[in-house]
């Protein structure tokens, strides 16, 4: 009989990101609860986001590009930052999909998932509905076709979910073997009960429902898919290579399929080379004839169920007591914390589903002075979440407006979508799967529901934000000095929030520190400079002006003037006002240039406070990245100051210092910290310099295994990482250069003799693409025989030192 493997991988993570902004930012780092480093930030899901998706997203490279042999599923808004900030790692994506139709008899290895992660059982029909509607429609936009498969948010189902599913056109879903309850021949009234995952895995079921329709189900291999995620499988691809063949059986009289799904994390974060593990274990299989890859679409049109099964309702893959871990405290936690208690998830949804459906009929009703069908709206406004451009407003309003709107309802239109699209994403999944209230994952959904609340009380001018208070606070925090949701809410989530006034004052005082074009945009606002001008009392340095700030998502609108004072260091005033007309602006300039003539210092604040009020706004307004960029600036002088004390101390006494150590004495506490500094700095600037002198870094290396220098092996990695991809970056597009080849074998070289380990993944993919484009004789060998081979040899040299097998 015939036998088949197929290996899915699930990919998500939601973006740690201000629901204000529509960006990721630093925000995270100030959770007590967290220890976040942004270096390893900047490595992951997001540059200054705090996501733990991957080490890189060259992990997710090495996993898609299986060469479209493993089936995989990405949650909407990841594959949104990634086509934004990681367009190679996105098109490999693309790339190993349809890579897998021309592999699996024209079925793409991708499956489709629903938009925010939301857990299906848990959520009420409209936002199911418009949940797979938003999934279906980005994967359509990305793949440019249907998905075939749709992967539910922790495996979590009901029948009404199936159903909507199905009408949708999804043809299968993947469940855990635990989630099926009995199961019969078709045609046969004997049902068997496999109850306690004792359902067969190797065969594709179809479900019934209300409805009428019907749906595939694969249940996957249990054991062995804990064994991949759990117990250490991935340590050995020969090994599991082998627990894979060991999933058919000869007493099975039908084609068999033996499948895994794990989080796609196992290969590579969650275990160190896992996904080398994963594809020796493939190439093992194939090169051995041991069974034929499949994915799922094609083995369903190969192998059409035999079987019905019937499904446990409302159960998921990582919940023992069904969806309790979203709702109760059910027992299930993260560990580590064994006298913490998780109450507060079933006050925080209480809140949530108040909030919901407080705003809902509030929404429709509103709404339904401007569109057609308020919720057809909202199920067609991800068209729009994917194409802010004008044209697709147009379109959008075309279709759904049930008139031509004037400026202002289209602003309270969009208005009133953002609110409904953020009161999805407040139920995202991972907003109740850990142990605490006040983490990061938790504040990030309570600060969707802020925007919710924001929006609402804009449109609709109630008290919701006070009654939504009452709800939070009977949600009590683990963490005594966090206190309940409501001061969660004060403290992490409030001062988020952000309007056109506080985008006015980040562009004020970030103006002070870098200059601006008229047309420019601040995350997601526009910004079209009217006038300004730059003027110094003495020390002090300032700048006044107006401009029209429009937010690009509910294209609200104002013109605001804005000032703000440096006085020194980091006290700076700013304050903003709506414009109040030509004739009072120009009269601001002017009695702010006679004070200025004669550096009347008081004169200039109490004319900016006359005109703008007291100040309200300082580098606290910041947004974080920029607040980062400004006291990065600010400390420049003082950490130069400091730096060149540290080395006058480093230098003067270098002879001293090896004397001391020559005599096997240990170095003064003051000495060991200068040197410390001195070399961290000179590594750092000598591994990251645009043409590295490796004697120097050799000398450097020397002298801090002398004094016994503490390195600071993570941000040095990172630097000379950088270096490599930026360098294998330069030789791709310049291969024929010879020089830069040879660069690139030393710097290479240069990682091997380091006394700290350097990630060269991304290195080695990069280098692997290129191997393929000479193997199908797109290089340029240039002029004569000779070069060519001189070329070749060190190109095979180079592959050799990255590891990349090139034979």
């Amino acid at each position: 009989m015939d036998r088949y493997i197929c290996i899915h991988g699930h990919f998500y993570q939601p973006p740690r990101e201000n629901p204000w902004l529509e960006a990721v930012e630093l925000q995270y780092s100030a959770y007590p609860y967290h220890d976040w480093n942004e270096r390893v930030a900047a490595e992951c899901y997001a540059p200054n986001s705090t996501s733990r998706i991957l080490e890189g997203e060259n992990r997710i490279i090495n996993i898609i590009n299986n060469y479209g042999k493993i089936s995989f599923d990405f949650g909407p808004t990841l594959l949104a930052w990634l086509e934004a900030r990681a367009p190679e790692t996105y098109q490999a994506i693309l790339d190993a999909d349809r890579e897998g139709q021309s592999r699996f008899s024209g079925h793409g290895t991708a499956i489709a998932q629903a938009y925010n992660h939301v857990i299906m059982p848990l959520a009420n029909r409209r936002d199911k509905f418009t949940q797979l509607t938003w999934g279906i429609k980005d994967f359509e936009r990305r793949f440019k076709r249907l998905p075939e498969g749709l992967w539910l948010p922790e495996t979590a189902v009901d029948l009404e979910t199936l159903d909507i599913m199905a009408e949708l056109g999804v043809k299968f879903t993947i469940l855990a073997p635990h989630q099926a309850k009995r199961v019969r021949l078709m045609g046969s009234s004997d049902w068997n009960d496999v109850s306690g995952a004792r359902i067969d895995p190797t065969r594709a079921y179809e479900a019934s429902l209300p409805s009428g329709r019907k749906i595939g189900v694969f249940f996957y291999d249990g054991p062995m898919s804990r064994a991949v995620a759990f117990e250490g499988l991935l340590s050995s691809g020969e090994g599991f290579a082998n627990r894979l063949i060991g999933g058919f059986s000869d007493r099975r009289d039908w084609p068999q399929v033996v499948h895994i799904a794990t989080d796609g994390e196992s290969y590579g974060h969650h275990h160190r080379w896992g996904d080398m593990a994963l594809a020796y274990a493939l190439n093992l299989i194939e090169a051995g004839n041991m069974a034929r890859l499949t994915n799922y679409g094609e083995f369903l049109e190969k192998h059409p169920p035999t079987h019905e099964a019937e499904i446990i309702e409302n159960t998921s893959w990582s919940c023992v007591h069904g969806i309790e871990r979203w709702r109760a405290n059910c027992g299930c936690n993260a560990g580590g914390h064994p006298g913490w208690s998780q109450e507060w998830r079933a006050a925080l949804r209480r809140a949530l589903d108040w909030l919901r459906d407080t705003v809902g009929w509030k929404y429709e009703q509103r709404a339904g002075q401007l569109l057609k069908d308020p919720w057809r709206a909202r199920d067609g406004y991800v068209s729009l979440v994917m194409d802010r451009s004008p044209e697709a407003a147009w379109r959008f309003f075309a279709d759904h407006a049930i008139r031509e709107l004037n400026g202002e309802e289209v602003v309270t239109a969009l208005k009133l979508l953002e609110l409904q699209r953020h009161a999805m994403l407040m139920y995202t999944s991972c907003g109740w799967f850990f142990d605490e209230l006040s983490g990061i994952e938790t504040v990030q959904v309570i600060q969707y529901a802020g925007r919710v609340v924001q929006l609402a009380q804009d449109l609709f001018g109630d008290d919701i934000e006070d009654n939504f208070f009452r709800l939070l606070e009977v949600a009590k925090s683990n963490i005594p000095e966090h206190g309940d949701g409501r001061r969660i809410y004060e403290k992490f989530v409030r001062p988020t929030m952000i309007d056109l006034g506080k985008v006015a004052a980040h562009f004020a005082i970030s103006s002070l520190f870098q200059q601006y074009p008229e047309k420019t945009r601040i995350y997601c606002y526009d910004v079209d400079v009217e006038s300004g001008r730059d003027f110094a009392c003495g020390k002090t340095k300032g700048i006044v002006g107006r401009a029209r700030f429009t937010s690009a998502i509910t294209r609200e609108s104002e013109v605001i003037s804005y000032s703000a004072l440096q006085f020194g260091d980091h006290n700076i005033d700013a304050g903003v006002r709506k414009y109040r007309g030509k004739e009072a602006f120009e009269g601001m300039l002017e009695e702010l240039s006679r004070t200025c003539v004669v550096a009347d210092f008081p004169g200039t604040v109490r004319l900016l406070d006359k005109h703008f009020g007291p100040s309200t706004y300082s580098v606290r307004s910041l947004f974080r990245d920029q607040q980062n960029k400004v006291l990065n600036s600010i400390l420049e002088s003082s950490i130069s100051e400091a730096e060149s004390a540290y080395r006058q101390v480093y230098r003067s006494n270098y002879p001293l210092m090896r004397f001391l150590t020559e005599l096997g004495n240990p170095l003064p506490v003051a000495f060991k910290a200068a040197a410390e500094l001195v070399l961290n700095t000179d590594l750092r600037r000598a591994l990251s310099a645009a043409a590295p002198d490796f004697e120097v870094i050799r000398n450097l290396l020397d002298d801090s295994a002398l004094w016994k220098i503490e390195l600071d092996t993570e941000g040095l990695a990172h630097v000379y990482r950088q270096t490599l991809e930026r360098k294998i970056s330069d030789f791709i597009s310049k291969a024929e250069d010879l020089a830069l080849l040879t660069e690139m074998e030393s710097l290479v070289s240069l990682v091997r003799t380091l006394p700290f380990p350097v990630d060269i993944r991304q290195a080695q993919n990069s280098y692997f693409r290129k191997l393929k484009m000479v193997r199908q004789g797109q290089r340029q060998t240039g002029e004569g025989q000779k070069a060519a081979d001189e070329w070749t040899a060190h190109f095979v040299a180079l592959g050799e030192k990255l590891s990349v097998r090139v034979a």
